[in-house]
């Protein structure tokens, strides 16, 4: 019997209460869903060009650029914890590979001496930074796995020390906190260039495009078929049971924030590709857009709950209705008004199924 017969089974089963009840609990825990559907098509039947070809790739785009970051700190929730210090480590990576990565024929240059920007020194500037990232991963996991600290502190600190390494970075060499800029060409062609084409509708696909559809490969692999996988879930679900069960919760910790780390690098490094000029405010904020995706796919906060699946999804719902909400006219100000409402109304329907479950 397939999983649809099943429940239908189990539905006919139940008495005309348990029946309001299930539907009521279904109206409730998809309701989200439900709304963001009524507003996407609002918005289509409003604006012609919402589910154009050019929307439809921007959409896909912006998704890119956000996914590696959803990918590692919906870790950090499966461990019942969060990080603050994403869109800082984003924005730290993305001053670097800017700066490493400048256009040597350019008038203000932050490092005077530096290789040629060919393939070779690309992605050791890549692995450099996703190096940085993890190094501050780890300190996140360290703390917190050490000393028992709750992640939201560990993380809001290691958040203001990193910002401060960002000021002082964008001082190097008299640069007096100025955007870095003018990015070499061989790093946009090779990162955010075309990876293909599709004539029919006259867009191009980006390679970073290309590299968030590999990484989601990776870290389905990862969360799925992998001894480390299966540990972040047993330590998310409950510690000590993980322990007893001879999980290596200190280690478990650590790693996930650590791969978390790199893979803020990451996103930063496409981050200066994709723009070509990074100011000390890159990155201010997004760890509530890449948190806001986590909660909306599933990923939940009372841990030990997620799929890579669902973290795929919340992105592209959540940069729909910023795309959405900027075809709409809406006031910039305000958006940030809908981004919190849009993370408590998630957070809150998530803690409902978890204490209907209880």
């Amino acid at each position: 019997m397939n999983y649809f017969a099943a429940k239908k089974q189990e539905y006919q089963a139940l008495d005309s209460r348990s029946r309001r009840r299930f539907w009521t609990d279904s109206l409730l825990n998809n309701a989200l869903y439900i709304l963001m559907a009524i507003f996407i098509i609002f918005t289509a039947v409003v604006n012609k060009n919402f589910l154009g070809p050019s929307s439809i790739v921007n959409i896909i785009t912006l998704a890119a650029v956000s996914l590696p970051m959803a990918l590692g700190i919906g870790g950090c929730i499966v461990l019942t914890g969060t990080d603050l210090s994403a869109g800082r480590i984003f924005g730290l990576a993305a001053g670097m590979s800017a700066a490493f990565l400048q256009n040597r024929a350019a008038s203000k240059l932050i490092f005077n001496s530096l290789p040629d920007t060919t393939g070779p020194w690309i992605i050791l500037v890549m692995l450099m930074v996703m190096a940085v990232g993890a190094v501050i991963g780890l300190v996140n996991g360290f703390f917190v796995a050490k000393f028992s600290l709750h992640p939201f502190i560990v993380t809001l600190a290691t958040q203001l020390i990193t910002y401060g390494i960002i000021l002082m970075f964008f001082q190097i060499n008299g640069n007096g906190g100025g955007p870095i800029s003018n990015v070499a060409k061989e790093f946009k062609s090779a990162v955010s260039g075309p990876a293909f084409r599709i004539e029919a509708w006259n867009v191009s696909i980006p390679w970073y495009a290309i590299f968030a559809v590999a990484l989601v490969i990776i870290m389905w692999f990862v969360w799925n078929k992998t001894r480390f996988g299966k540990n972040m879930f047993a330590v998310g679900s409950n510690t000590e049971a993980a322990k007893v069960s001879g999980v290596n919760v200190f280690l478990t910790t650590v790693l996930v924030h650590t791969l978390a780390g790199a893979l803020y690098g990451f996103s930063g490094f496409v981050e200066a590709a994709r723009l070509g000029s990074v100011t000390a405010a890159t990155g201010l904020n997004n760890e509530c857009d890449a948190i806001a995706a986590c909660v909306i796919g599933g990923v939940s906060f009372v841990g030990g709950t997620g799929n890579i699946g669902g973290i795929v999804l919340g992105v592209f719902v959540l940069r729909i209705i910023f795309v959405a909400l900027n075809m709409l006219g809406i006031n910039p100000n305000l958006q940030y008004i809908i981004k919190g409402a849009i993370i408590l109304a998630a957070c809150s329907l998530d803690m409902r199924k978890y204490l209907v479950k209880k």
